[in-house]
C-alpha cells in the first residue's frame, strides 16, 4: 500500500464501505527486543524485563470479538457496500433505542391535540433535558419551534425533524476521523477512560483496522493491573498482526510505555497504541499515575502522545461530561470514541459533551464485532436518536 492510501485514515475510508479487510498481514516484530529504559527516568522495574510478544493465544480466550476469524490470514466473506451501510444504521438505530424511544413517545404525548403554546414548549424541553441532550441545546430546540414558521401548528414528525436537524448541526463540527498522516513514526494514540468502557476492546479493533490498511502497528498492554486486559490484546495482536508489547501483572505501565516507544522507534513502526489502566476520574493517585506515564512517554518523544483518546461508555449518562473534563485536564485529551451503544444507552449524552466541550468524536462502538466500531457520522446519528427517516 502506498503512502498516500496510508494518510487517509480507517474511519474517513470506512464509512464510505470502503475499509479493509478484517484480517490483516503477518505481524512484525520489533527489529529488536526492548530493554528497560527507564532507569534514569521516574519510574524502573528490572524485575519485570517488558516482553515483546507473537501474541500466543491465551488458555481462556477473551471475546473482543466473537465474529472475527481466530487466524489472521483468513479472509471474511465480502459483503456489498449497501448492505454493510444499511446494516450498520440498523444496529446504531437499535442501540440508540432507549433514548429515541423515550423522546418519540414523549414527543408524542406532548404533541397530540395541544397546541403549541409556552407550557407545550416547557414539557418538551423538560423531555429533552432528561434525555441527556444537554440545556443549551434543548433550548435552541424550543427556540426553534416558538418561531413563526409553527405558529399555525405543529406536529409530532415535524417536531422529531427539528431536534435530528439541531442535533446533526451540534455535532456536525465534532464528527471528524481520526487520520494517521505518517508525520509522526511511530504515530502514538494513548487511549484513557474508566472501568468497563470497553477500552481494551477499542484498542484490539484499532489495531487490526490500521494493520489491515498496511500499517505496521505495535500495541502496548499498559493496563497492567488486569491479567485479562494483557490476555485480551495478546489474541488481539494474534488476529491483526501487530506487534506487542507486555510485562508481568503488577509491573510498572510507565517504564512499560517508555520501552514500548522505544521499542517502536528503534523496529520503524508506524502506530503505537498504548492501553492504561482503567481509572475513575476521581481518583488522585490513579490520575497521577496516568500523568506519570504521559511524562515519561515524553522524555523519549516530546511531541508524543500525539492522540489521547478517551473512550466513554454511552450507559454512563451524565458522569460522562465529568470524565470528559477530569480526562480532558490531566491527560490533555483530544478526541473521543463512544461505546456500548447496544440498546440500553443513553446517547444523548454524546450532544451535551458535544456542545459544551467541542472535542472531536471520531468513532462510536454498537457492539463487539470489529465492523461494530465505526467512523462517526452526524447525520446518521441525529437521524437514528429522532427516530426520523
Amino acid at each position: 500500500m502506498n503512502e498516500q492510501a496510508k494518510k487517509k485514515g480507517f474511519f474517513s475510508r470506512m464509512f464510505t464501505g470502503d475499509a479493509a479487510s478484517d484480517t490483516a498481514p503477518q505481524k512484525t516484530q520489533p527489529d529488536r527486543a526492548p530493554t528497560d529504559s527507564t532507569d534514569a527516568l521516574e519510574s524502573q522495574d528490572v524485575n519485570n524485563p517488558v516482553k515483546t510478544e507473537d501474541a500466543a493465544r491465551p488458555a481462556t480466550s477473551p471475546e473482543p470479538d466473537q465474529t472475527a476469524s481466530t487466524n489472521p490470514h483468513t479472509v471474511a466473506p465480502s459483503t456489498p457496500k449497501e448492505e454493510k451501510k444499511s446494516s450498520w444504521v440498523s444496529r446504531l438505530k437499535s442501540g440508540l433505542t432507549k433514548t429515541s424511544s423515550r423522546l418519540s413517545d414523549g414527543i408524542s404525548g406532548i404533541f397530540t391535540k395541544r397546541k403549541l403554546d409556552a407550557d407545550t414548549l416547557d414539557d418538551l424541553e423538560d423531555l429533552l433535558i432528561q434525555a441527556d441532550l444537554g440545556v443549551e441545546t434543548s433550548m435552541r430546540i424550543t427556540a426553534a419551534l416558538s418561531s413563526s414558521r409553527y405558529q399555525k401548528g405543529i406536529s409530532a414528525d415535524d417536531v422529531r425533524q427539528v431536534l435530528a436537524d439541531e442535533v446533526s448541526r451540534v455535532l456536525e463540527p465534532v464528527a471528524k476521523p481520526l487520520e494517521i498522516t505518517g508525520k509522526n513514526k511511530p504515530h502514538v494514540i494513548l487511549m484513557v477512560g474508566v472501568n468497563g468502557t470497553g477500552k481494551t476492546t477499542t484498542i484490539g479493533k484499532l489495531a487490526q483496522r490500521f494493520a489491515g490498511e498496511g500499517h505496521k502497528v505495535m500495541m502496548a498492554a499498559g493496563d497492567t493491573f488486569r491479567a485479562a486486559a494483557i490476555d485480551q490484546l495478546k489474541v488481539w495482536s494474534e488476529r491483526s498482526g501487530a506487534a506487542i508489547v507486555t510485562r508481568d501483572v503488577g509491573a510498572d505501565s510507565s517504564g512499560l510505555a517508555f520501552d514500548a516507544l522505544k521499542a517502536a522507534k528503534d523496529g520503524n513502526f508506524d502506530i503505537l497504541l498504548i492501553d492504561t489502566a482503567g481509572r475513575l476520574q476521581n481518583k488522585q493517585a490513579l490520575m497521577d499515575e496516568l500523568e506519570k506515564v504521559i511524562r515519561v512517554i515524553k522524555k523519549l518523544e516530546p511531541a508524543a502522545p500525539h492522540d489521547v483518546l478517551l473512550v466513554l461508555d454511552a450507559t454512563t449518562g451524565q458522569n460522562a461530561l465529568n470524565q470528559v473534563e477530569v480526562f480532558r485536564q490531566r491527560a490533555g485529551v483530544s478526541g473521543l470514541i463512544l461505546t456500548k451503544l447496544d440498546g440500553t444507552a443513553r446517547g444523548g449524552i454524546i450532544v451535551a459533551i458535544a456542545d459544551k466541550y467541542g472535542l472531536p468524536v471520531h468513532a462510536i462502538g454498537v457492539g463487539e464485532g470489529i465492523e461494530d466500531l465505526q467512523p462517526f457520522s452526524a447525520e446518521t446519528f441525529a437521524k437514528a436518536i429522532a427516530d426520523v427517516a
